[in-house]
């Protein structure tokens, strides 16, 4: 079996994340390359969270560090063994040095930041006595086949299947850096590439680049999908798959995981990729799709640097009092409108219905969520379970 690995950016989406079917969850500190830095405070539930779930809890510890930041480093390493971390997503050797004298039991997982694009550079790892290799993105298939032959067999190979892609080697890009002071090595990147460039021909006078068929967005990389290649990437000896998005919103985090799901239940039982799944991964905020560099070199999306999102996501379930479901608004919706379903049963997921009725707290008839995250009492034809939730399609 596989293990389907989902961002969890703050405790809201660590649930969102279980509840969805995801193996294991990684997040983030003050040490990580995403500013999810709100997670340091929640670490102790959220470890707890995901073990009470008989799920995995790795931490990422990314950055690379300063020689200020190894006495807060050396406590933080010491907090994450005592509250029972599965493991340590680190790149810096520093740090991983640091791991091995500070909790010499941690498992290591070498992060994809440290881009390890070869099988050499993965045995060297393995020597260190490293649990797990996060392969570069810039990968191929066959590399990492010939990577998994390198490798003792109690050293595992994690791979990106889904999300953003960096326009460098991942995160070793300055230009967020040196054009805004945002570092992107620390977690805080403004993301450059998405921009719109122009040049200047001498002088003052702009000129916009190649608007043409191909656009302007010469940096933006397409978003990596891999839905439709599990199956290959597994043979290859991928044990952990991984969603990329620990900043991407608690909506993006269920339709990906639900997907990936549902499409890695279908390929252990042998069952072909379910059309739902297939569909459910263009439900959420992405640009163009590629499958990065697995099968040669990869894209870039030079139409826009806009997301696509063609559903908003619109309420979360609460809970069931009689025959009706307690939904938290996320996002206007009314009567009469069509919903559809995010379940975490695959039966009950990517079904539609019409609003027909709907309360407010105080029980009387409502016929448009307005409020910001008000609680309203709606009936649905779909079963639905704490934590499901509702989306509406844009016209």
């Amino acid at each position: 079996m596989v293990e389907l690995l989902a961002p969890a950016g703050d405790t809201e989406k660590l649930k969102t994340a279980l509840h969805f079917g995801a193996d294991a969850v990684y997040a983030g500190g003050g040490f990580s390359l995403r500013a999810d830095k709100s997670m340091d405070n929640d670490l102790e539930d959220a470890i707890l969270l995901a073990h009470g779930a008989g799920k995995k809890f790795y931490a990422a510890v990314n950055i690379y560090a300063n020689d200020a930041d190894f006495p807060a480093l050396s406590d933080y390493i010491k907090r994450l063994d005592v509250l029972g971390a599965d493991g340590v997503i680190a790149a810096d050797p520093g740090i991983i040095s640091l791991i091995r004298k500070t909790a010499e039991d941690m498992p290591v997982h070498v992060s994809t930041q440290a881009n390890t694009t070869n099988f050499y550079a993965a045995a060297f790892w393995a020597d260190m006595g490293v649990k797990r290799i996060v392969t570069a993105r810039e990968m191929s298939l066959e590399n990492i086949k010939r990577m998994r032959d390198m490798l003792p067999d109690n050293v595992e190979i994690e791979c990106f299947v889904h999300g953003a892609m960096c326009i460098s080697y991942s995160g070793r890009c300055l230009l967020s850096d040196y054009l805004t002071g945002r570092g992107s090595n620390r977690g805080d990147c403004a993301q450059p590439c998405r921009w719109e460039y122009t040049l200047t021909a001498g002088g003052d006078t702009p000129l916009t680049i190649g608007e043409s068929e191909r656009g302007s967005y010469i940096l933006n990389s397409a978003d990596m999908c891999m839905i439709e290649h599990l199956k290959e990437l597994k043979d290859a000896g991928v044990y952990s798959f991984k969603i990329e998005g620990r900043m991407k919103t608690r909506y993006y985090c269920a339709s990906a995981v639900s997907a990936y799901r549902a499409a890695i239940d279908a390929m252990e039982a042998g069952r072909e990729l379910p059309d739902f799944a297939r569909a459910e991964v263009e439900k959420h905020s992405h640009r163009a799709y590629s499958t990065g560099f697995y099968f040669g070199a990869a894209k870039v999306s030079y139409q826009t640097s806009r997301p696509a999102q063609e559903y908003d996501f619109v309420g979360i379930v609460l809970g069931r009092e009689g025959g009706e479901y307690i939904v938290e608004q996320r996002g206007r919706f009314a009567c009469g409108q069509v919903l559809e379903t995010l379940c975490a049963d695959a039966e009950n997921t990517a079904r539609t219905f019409t609003l027909e009725h709907m309360r407010g707290e105080d029980g009387a008839q409502i016929f448009d969520a307005k409020l910001v995250r008000e609680k309203v009492r709606i009936v649905c034809p779909v079963p639905l379970k704490e934590g499901d939730m509702l989306r509406r399609r844009r016209v």
